[in-house]
């Protein structure tokens, strides 16, 4: 079973935009933060996608773990500011994080 690069164009767009729209519309930090890892894991999903349809360079998944070494980074710095962030504040919502300023 051959699955052609459409059906990955079509899942990777789809994720992407539900990630989009959760990071857009969701207040909560925590929830920001997993919309941002969808986003991320959808473009892994498209560069394994474009990685089989042209199966002689192995770039696609060379650039998937580097996209997984970011995405573990951001995790920890994002989970990091959530804690300081809620230890300051006593909440997640980002609604009032430019107050973080002064």
């Amino acid at each position: 079973m051959d699955i052609e690069i459409s059906s990955y164009i079509v899942l990777g767009a789809l994720l992407f935009g539900i990630g989009a729209i959760g990071f857009l519309v969701r207040r909560n930090f925590l929830i920001q933060l997993m919309s941002v890892e969808l986003m991320l894991n959808s473009v892994n999903l498209l560069l394994v996608g474009f990685n089989r349809a042209h199966a002689s360079s192995h770039d696609g998944q060379v650039f998937t773990f580097v996209v997984i070494a970011i995405a573990a980074a951001e995790a920890a710095l994002g989970l990091a500011l959530a804690i300081a962030y809620y230890r300051f504040k006593n909440s997640a919502e980002t609604d009032l994080g430019d107050l973080l300023r002064h």
